[in-house]
């Protein structure tokens, strides 16, 4: 067998000059022996897949509330097909398909139960206490410092580069509040697309399938009329045929604004994303956008359920703020925090079941 440094060059030889390159660059807060086998990114992708927080997403709300059907999708299939469609685009751009998978698997560890009903509901509780809360910054806490799997470090200890992708996420329905300097890294840019191709396609889909709208109605939004053509043609389903477009078209953009960087500092300082669509894709998905807010988001038995959650939420954590239990103590005293800080880390790691069996043994129902 090659030895990793062999095999480092060899995969490193396939990566375009402004890629992270597969051993990363800026390092890990603590530092580590080498694995023998595995690759930097690798090992963090493990790291991630085997946390509570990773298994817990099976049971959080995507759009629909877990348990209303079998079908629709939930935070972690939906987080798989980001990494899926996340290491496609990081293969054919030559980009780090390890460190891009590892960013999609970790973007959505810090979302609540009941998808962004739950997040505004946080949010909302945390504000007077002068705090905030957002998933992505979330998604950080918990590989930096909650899911602790040393005696030597605190959380993962992942490579810096995934760090710095999670607080950099960014899509039409979130943005980032804390930043750093540099510039995303391209493979966290295509994360950022992976995820907005993902949902848009998968919203379709399971909008469909839950009867909140009819084919013959979204079919008069421009591009999904489109991808209904090419599914005819291609014989494909018309989610895959307008997963296709979105990619073919962030290809093409993406390669014109990539003659603009020759090398790693150029993506670190450039001042507008290089990974992204053409401008006439970005104006066929804001109308879809558009019709999905309208017609599934804003549905009425899709609003009655998100609101429930959202009051569930807040009620969990005013009761566990002062009646807190074991639980919440335990997470305080891990992460040396305020009570209020352990409170929103330990509702926000809920499920939709266990929230709501919570709120049932605590009288909130």
């Amino acid at each position: 067998m090659k030895s990793l440094q062999q095999r480092l060059a060899n995969f490193n030889s396939l990566l375009a000059p402004y890629a992270v390159p597969y051993e990363g660059t800026l390092g890990r807060a603590t530092k580590e022996l080498d694995d023998d086998s595995r690759f930097p990114f690798q090992r963090d992708r493990d790291r991630i897949i085997h946390t509570q927080a990773f298994r817990r997403l099976k049971g959080k709300t995507q759009v629909f509330v877990t348990g209303q059907g079998d079908h629709y999708r939930t935070r972690l299939t939906h987080t798989m097909e980001v990494a899926q469609i996340g290491r496609d685009i990081a293969r054919t751009l030559s980009l780090n398909e390890d460190l891009a998978e590892c960013i999609a698997l970790a973007h959505d560890l810090g979302h609540p139960p009941f998808g962004h009903s739950g997040e505004e509901a946080l949010n909302t509780w945390m504000r007077q206490y002068g705090r905030e809360f957002e998933h992505n910054q979330q998604s950080h806490r918990i590989v930096s410092l909650l899911e602790s799997r040393s005696s030597v470090y605190a959380g993962l200890n992942v490579n810096t580069e995934i760090l710095e992708g999670l607080l950099k996420h960014r899509t039409a329905h979130d943005a980032p509040k804390i930043t750093v300097a540099r510039s995303p890294s391209l493979e966290a840019q295509a994360v950022n697309l992976a995820d907005e191709i993902a949902y848009t396609g998968h919203d379709c889909d399971d909008g469909m399938h839950a009867e909140l709208f009819l084919k013959e109605d979204i079919l008069n939004v421009a591009l999904v009329a489109e991808a209904y053509e090419h599914s005819a043609e291609r014989g494909t389903s018309l989610r895959g045929a307008l997963i296709h477009l979105l990619v073919s078209d962030l290809y093409k953009c993406s390669e014109k604004r990539l003659e603009s960087v020759s090398d790693l500092s150029g993506v670190y300082g450039a001042k507008t994303p290089l990974i992204a669509f053409s401008q006439t894709m970005d104006d066929k998905l804001a109308e879809l956008r558009e019709f999905l807010w309208n017609r599934m988001y804003l549905h009425p038995d899709v609003r009655a359920k998100s609101i429930r959650g959202k009051e569930m939420v807040q009620a969990l954590c005013t009761h566990l703020y002062a009646h807190p239990t074991a639980k919440v103590l335990s997470f305080q005293q891990n992460s040396n925090g305020a009570l209020e800080e352990a409170v929103k880390d330990y509702v926000s790691g809920m499920t939709d079941h266990y929230a709501t069996a919570q709120a049932e043994e605590s009288g909130l129902l």
